[in-house]
């Protein structure tokens, strides 16, 4: 009895946690790589938002994902302020949801 307890709590949270598993170093050598990391911080607003500030605004949202590797390709401005942040278009689409997933997993070191 107990052990199926055990099963069914751990599916139930995996089920419910977003499914954005990433290579952490993997994808801060990106960020850094493509000079993500010289407007944008971890937990702290620099010229963009923080990335934590990121993952709190596109939390519960199913398409998440998708949107913010679609933000950082094509760039803009006017989500959080007037500063533009410039495109991405030469990543390619794993890079882009590298990215995306650490964005939104709230950039872990780990």
């Amino acid at each position: 009895m107990k052990s199926a307890s055990l099963v069914m709590a751990v599916a139930v949270t995996l089920l419910s946690s977003p499914s954005w598993a990433v290579d952490a170093a993997a994808a801060k050598a990106l960020a850094t790589k493509s000079a993500c990391m010289a407007c944008h911080a971890v937990d702290r607003k620099m010229v963009g938002p923080s990335y934590k500030d990121v993952a709190a605004k596109h939390k519960g949202q199913a398409d998440a994902l998708e949107k913010v590797a679609a933000r950082i390709k094509s760039g803009g401005s006017g989500m959080y302020g007037p500063v533009p942040m410039p495109a991405q278009p030469n990543l390619k689409d794993d890079e882009l949801k590298l990215l995306a997933a650490w964005i939104l997993a709230g950039a872990p070191d780990k």
